[in-house]
């Protein structure tokens, strides 16, 4: 089990100066393995609570925390694919894996908030495949064994060229288990305790393993009770029974302070 920590990229948490302190932190504490953000891009006002609509752009946040770590791996939790246009996208998705060293982990989604998709100008409906569009091509972006890629007609050079970022999908069954399983991914559920996970990461893996697949990744997120270590690694070890590999912890802070305390507290439960 690898465990994982969510860097607060919204809200009053999101400054540069508790980003660099809490990213600095988790690189020195060698039981966190990744750290992950946000995404969401226009947050209507009666839906801020918690982040006064204050939200960093995620792929720019990994690239900034990218320059202040070495070791820690580098997580979206998950990118909305319909927001994004898909040639920018990879182009983000393949400097921040080449700057970053290869840390990147790009968990990617469909959305489901309804005002951000007004916002953005696309329709909600058309989100999946929106979605699938952007993954069709990062995975032509990143197989493309000359660097030559087409798009809208116009060849071009993906460069940097660095290998694919190990991809996670998130969202319920079947749609991200035929996305994860078509683009040799993982799987993100969403809110499940262990009892709920463990019947469906084995269909999930049982699915990957009739595509010809090694058994993929499964990433967790929820909160772990760091003031009883004894519960939180009891907590952890049955969401590793239930067929999770990464678990990451993501519970509010609001400080330097409070961060760098849960920083603490995983520290050697893994």
């Amino acid at each position: 089990m690898k465990l994982g920590f969510v860097l607060r990229n919204m809200g009053p948490a999101s400054t540069p100066e508790t980003i660099r302190a809490l990213a600095r932190a988790a690189d020195a504490t060698s039981s966190i393995d990744d750290l992950w953000v946000a995404d969401h891009v226009a947050i209507p006002p009666d839906d801020a609570e918690g982040s006064n609509g204050r939200y960093l752009d995620p792929l720019a946040t990994l690239a900034y925390v990218g320059g202040l770590t070495e070791r820690v791996s580098l997580g979206t939790g998950v990118l909305v694919l319909p927001y994004r246009p898909a040639l920018p996208t990879a182009k983000w998705v393949a400097t921040i894996q080449e700057l970053a060293g290869g840390r990147l982990l790009l968990g990617v989604g469909v959305g489901w908030m309804e005002a951000e998709f007004r916002a953005s100008g696309v329709p909600m409906r058309q989100r999946g495949r929106v979605s699938d569009e952007v993954l069709d091509f990062l995975e032509r972006c990143f197989a493309a064994s000359d660097d030559v890629v087409e798009a809208n007609g116009q060849a071009f050079l993906f460069r940097p060229h660095p290998p694919r970022p190990p991809l996670f999908v998130g969202g319920a069954p079947p749609h991200a288990w035929r996305r994860a399983i078509a683009h040799r991914g993982g799987w993100m559920p969403m809110g499940l305790e262990p009892d709920r996970l463990e019947p469906l990461a084995a269909e999930f893996r049982a699915q990957a393993a009739a595509a010809g697949l090694d058994a993929p990744e499964i990433v967790v997120m929820t909160g772990l009770p760091l003031d009883d270590r004894g519960a939180a690694r009891e907590r952890i070890a049955a969401f590793a029974a239930a067929g999770a590999t990464r678990l990451v912890h993501g519970l509010r802070y609001g400080t330097v302070d409070e961060g760098r305390r849960m920083i603490d507290g995983l520290g050697g439960l893994a």
